[in-house]
């Protein structure tokens, strides 16, 4: 497929989609929204895909939204942000939440705004040091959206996810690993050999099984001790019927290395 504003490409069951407006940090429009959806859409319906590494083209990771986008853009008449955030921003991160296989985000650079939080809603975010996280929606007189009110104090607590979102303050990379916002902060030079040798073992592993640690983790939200536990039993009951489990043990027993096959 061709795309204008995004980069997006298939290697060894590792699928990388590049948000490539470098000249705007990678902000979003509608277009390029659009584009983003369709790689997502071919990367579903695409078996072979084992894993999904989401970053940035140039010195910035994302932006956030493009304010001179013509969708958004204060002008005569009022502007329905809710439409935009309905159609394109909640559908977006309950995509990347919902895929049966890791998310990895190389943030490369700045993510701002809607690019934070875009960020966060991805299994594990590598960040190059160089890196920054800015809630910047107070400066507009708005809210952290693209889920950020959701992931933020569950990730860091409330009173550091107020202090972000309502200050708009900088958060380096290495600030970001200390709080536990992300999984890792590297030199910047290491930053996608990093991504893509994690994303290279998620590829060959029983990926079946990682997709329901992913699905539990998120219900562990909602649910009381005794419902995750239940949870916990119908999943094992399930995965110990796969394939993966049958080639994890038989490689175990036998001292080699396991064919794992996501299935």
């Amino acid at each position: 497929m061709h795309f204008d504003s995004i980069q997006y490409h298939v290697n060894n069951g590792v699928a990388i989609l590049t948000l490539n407006r470098p000249e705007k940090l990678n902000s979003f429009t509608q277009a390029m929204h659009l584009e983003v959806r369709a790689a997502l859409d071919a990367l579903q319906a695409d078996r072979s895909v084992r894993v999904l590494v989401l970053t940035g083209a140039g010195r910035g990771f994302c932006a956030g939204q493009d304010l001179s986008d013509r969708a958004v853009a204060p002008g005569a008449k009022p502007v329905d942000l809710g439409d935009s955030v309905e159609q394109f921003y909640a559908p977006l991160v309950l995509t990347l939440r919902n895929l049966p296989m890791p998310v990895i985000c190389a943030v490369n650079g700045v993510a701002a705004g809607a690019g934070a939080n875009l960020a966060l809603a991805c299994d594990i975010v590598i960040a190059a040091e160089s890196a920054s996280f800015v809630e910047a929606f107070c400066r507009l007189g708005l809210i952290p959206d693209t889920g950020g009110t959701w992931h933020l104090p569950r990730l860091i607590g409330m009173a550091r996810a107020t202090g972000l979102a309502m200050l708009g303050e900088k958060l380096t990379a290495a600030k970001a690993e200390q709080w536990g916002l992300i999984w890792r902060c590297v030199p910047d030079a290491e930053l996608m050999t990093e991504a893509l040798a994690m994303a290279t073992h998620f590829a060959s592993a029983p990926t079946k099984g990682l997709a329901f640690t992913k699905k539990a983790l998120q219900a562990s939200y909602a649910n009381t001790l005794p419902e995750q536990l239940k949870l916990e039993g119908a999943m094992m009951r399930e995965l110990g019927n796969s394939h993966d489990y049958r080639e994890g043990v038989a490689a175990f027993l036998a001292k080699r290395t396991p064919n794992f096959t996501g299935e």
